[in-house]
């Protein structure tokens, strides 16, 4: 067999076996650390060879974790980046200056492994989290950014002690792992908050508020909030973002504090060196998305006919999402849409433009919600539209009934926008 049809074969093995959360949903979902804890030990707790930062957070964490690669990266310094989930190519969860982890180091990873993973069946997130840090260490990162897969207390990368931790903010989303309150929500991400070590805050109600100064107070943490910081009033466009979305100011404002504070700490300073400039941390932030290879966040696939795709999956992230849409100019407006099942549609469904025409549908996964139940969902609150079978037949469809000024928007999952993404690379 061919090396790269046995790195096929043994990543669906991976897949198959150990099912990822993306992919089937809360059935993958292994709480607790003790399992990542054992296979961290054996592999030498690699983790331990670089520095990091750790985000979490329930919207956000994306963005904010691209950029503060970015930046490390322009300061001259070698960055690990772990992320998940992956929009169309698995390595894409694993970089170091933004180059995808090689097909070969995940070949001998997996069939080194393979004997442990099918004895102790560890979670798929615990096999890849592994594989990250195992592959940072191996290749000699100076620094890593790690995001939290779901919540951040039990989650696998919460093994790691670092620099410093960052928590975006917090909305009602993964209710059934995280709890069902965004007290409950913020008591789980405060989990990353290490003793000493300090935490960046992006957005906080004063629900939450209180709950992450009593967990900083508890590790004797330094606690700061990016909305209170030096930063409050920054927008995206005073450092010209290649990430687009009026998200974005919110994510600026969180990854300028957390520069802020990481250059506070003297290990960190005499790692960056010379390279610690203004000049830089601009450069990094104005190519965050050309530098990390970032998708899917308010991208745009197609000037003419405009179409517009985006990652955002939940109602906090959405409500930003459909506010910016409405700002643009189009004669008329299209919106394929779709998302996985476990989704609160009664919040969503209330956000949705009713200027536009709907193309309902579903993603190539056993988690995407039922098309039907989607689009009687919308027609209950008076949107118009129909079902398309697929991303591609939605898109098709547009195509062949579009006349200028017309836009397309792309969203409501995370598949929706990698199989459009495929579909439009492929174009």
């Amino acid at each position: 067999m061919a090396e790269m049809d046995l790195y096929d074969s043994e990543l669906e093995f991976i897949f198959s076996q150990f099912p990822s959360y993306q992919k089937v949903g809360k059935v993958a979902y292994k709480p607790g650390l003790e399992g990542m804890e054992e296979f961290d030990k054996l592999l030498g707790h690699p983790h331990k060879r670089f520095y990091t930062i750790h985000i979490a957070g329930t919207n956000g964490k994306g963005s904010v974790s691209h950029m503060l690669a970015s930046v490390l990266m322009k300061s001259g310094l070698r960055v690990g980046l772990y992320t998940s989930p992956h929009l169309v190519d698995f390595r894409e969860r694993i970089k170091i200056n933004g180059e995808m982890v090689s097909k070969e180091y995940v070949l001998e990873f997996i069939q080194k492994w393979k004997p442990y993973f099918l004895e102790k069946r560890p979670s798929f997130f615990e096999i890849t989290t592994g594989m990250a840090f195992d592959y940072f260490a191996k290749s000699g990162v100076d620094i890593a950014v790690i995001e939290t897969g779901l919540g951040g207390r039990l989650d696998s990368t919460n093994v790691i002690n670092p620099l410093l931790s960052v928590i975006t903010n917090i909305g009602l989303d993964h209710c059934e792992h995280l709890g069902y309150t965004l007290g409950d929500i913020a008591r789980e991400k405060a989990g990353i908050i290490k003793k000493d070590t300090p935490v960046v805050i992006g957005e906080a109600l004063p629900s939450t508020k209180k709950i992450f100064k009593l967990r900083a107070s508890e590790c004797n943490s330094k606690i700061v909030f990016a909305q209170e910081y030096l930063f409050h009033d920054v927008n995206a466009s005073d450092y010209n973002l290649d990430l687009k979305g009026e998200y974005q100011d919110q994510n600026i404002r969180t990854v300028l504090t957390a520069l802020a504070i990481i250059s506070e700490n003297s290990k960190f300073l005499r790692l960056a060196s010379s390279g610690w400039s203004d000049d830089n941390i601009r450069a990094g932030l104005s190519c965050a998305a050309k530098c990390t290879g970032l998708r899917g966040r308010w991208e745009m696939l197609s000037a003419e006919p405009k179409v517009i795709c985006d990652t955002g999956h939940n109602s906090h992230g959405l409500k930003v999402v459909f506010s910016q849409l409405r700002k643009e100019k189009f004669n008329r407006l299209f919106i394929l849409l779709g998302f996985v099942a476990e989704k609160d549609l009664e919040k969503i469904v209330g956000l949705l433009p009713k200027q536009a025409y709907y193309l309902i549908t579903k993603a190539n996964i056993s988690r995407a919600l039922n098309s039907e139940e989607l689009f009687e969902k919308c027609k209950s609150v008076g949107l118009e539209g129909e079902i398309r079978s697929s991303v591609e037949d939605g898109i098709n469809y547009f195509y062949s009934i579009k006349r200028e000024g017309d836009l397309l928007f792309i969203g409501g999952s995370t598949f929706i926008v990698a199989e459009a993404i495929q579909y439009f690379e492929k174009m």
